[in-house]
């Protein structure tokens, strides 16, 4: 979308980033949704709030732990040439170097963890302990990664690999972060009732400074189970879009765009889980997260 003023720099499956100055840019989060790496027709209302909500909110809660890219949330630290209809949905951050990895920590043996261990026992080829279920807590979290490809799928890599595309230093500062990250919010989301199964971070440079980046535990980055519906063995509820990719799981669809329109009520479900999610994990109402003029 363009904005006066604004140079556009890009466009994603969700969001949309655009640069105020040398070293800042604003970061709009839309309320796309995409599933198998596909944008759907149709968008979740208010998705794009919850993200910027819940990214504010764990940024501010974990800066102690490791220096993150935010500035503000707060519309009216925002250019007044984004204008007002971004409200509660972009962030004001500071301009990074971003390092080509997904960096992921998982406590919970779930997704494509749990299909790789039931083939081979390994997760991103690290042995794992024989026996362990679906959905199973792991007997400590564990650090992967994936490159972060440019387009396509991104293709996890061992320790090893990750390393030798990022380097030695960075990548024992990616994990360490992520995973520190990861404990502390698995520890309040325990609190508050929820289960954070595992999380994807992202990285940048700036004057020889890591920063977290993206976006922060999020359930479009993060797995999240309601504590009470979990079970070891099963496949649990959960807050994020799984719901949506359930439904194009049940009908059939191929996975190429484009997609069918997503149903009312697969819409109006999603947009609950999200909101859900974002009350529960940050202890306040969602009316009370900035909203458009």
């Amino acid at each position: 979308m363009s904005r006066p003023g604004l140079r556009h720099l890009y466009t994603g499956k969700v969001r949309d980033l655009y640069e105020v100055a040398h070293d800042r840019l604003l970061v709009v989060a839309s309320d796309r949704v995409s599933v198998f790496d596909v944008v759907l027709p149709d968008p979740i209302p208010d998705k794009g709030r919850v993200l910027t909500g819940l990214s504010t909110f764990w940024f501010e809660q974990t800066a102690h732990i490791w220096p993150n890219h935010l500035v503000s949330s707060d519309p009216t630290d925002l250019p007044e040439t984004a204008g007002p209809e971004v409200a509660g949905r972009a962030m004001l951050v500071r301009a990074t170097r971003p390092v080509r990895l997904e960096c992921i920590a998982r406590g919970y043996l779930f997704g494509s963890a749990w299909s790789e261990y039931s083939e081979r026992g390994t997760v991103c080829g690290r042995a794992l302990p024989p026996g362990l279920r679906q959905a199973e807590a792991l007997p400590e979290p564990i650090f992967t990664s994936t490159t972060k490809a440019e387009a396509g799928h991104d293709e996890a890599v061992t320790d090893a690999e990750a390393a030798a595309l990022v380097g030695d230093d960075v990548f024992e500062q990616v994990r360490e972060a992520t995973l520190a990250i990861y404990g502390f919010a698995r520890a309040h989301a325990a609190a508050q009732g929820v289960l954070l199964a595992d999380t994807k971070l992202e990285f940048g440079v700036v004057d020889d400074e890591l920063l977290v980046i993206d976006e922060l535990c999020t359930p479009d980055s993060s797995r999240y189970w309601p504590a009470e519906r979990y079970e070891v063995g099963t496949s649990p509820p959960s807050f994020d879009k799984q719901f949506v990719r359930d439904h194009y799981l049940a009908i059939g669809w191929d996975q190429r765009p484009p997609a069918p329109p997503v149903p009312a009520e697969v819409v109006e479900g999603t947009r609950a889980r999200y909101l859900e999610a974002y009350e529960l994990l940050t202890g306040a109402s969602f009316d009370e997260w900035f909203a458009p003029e």
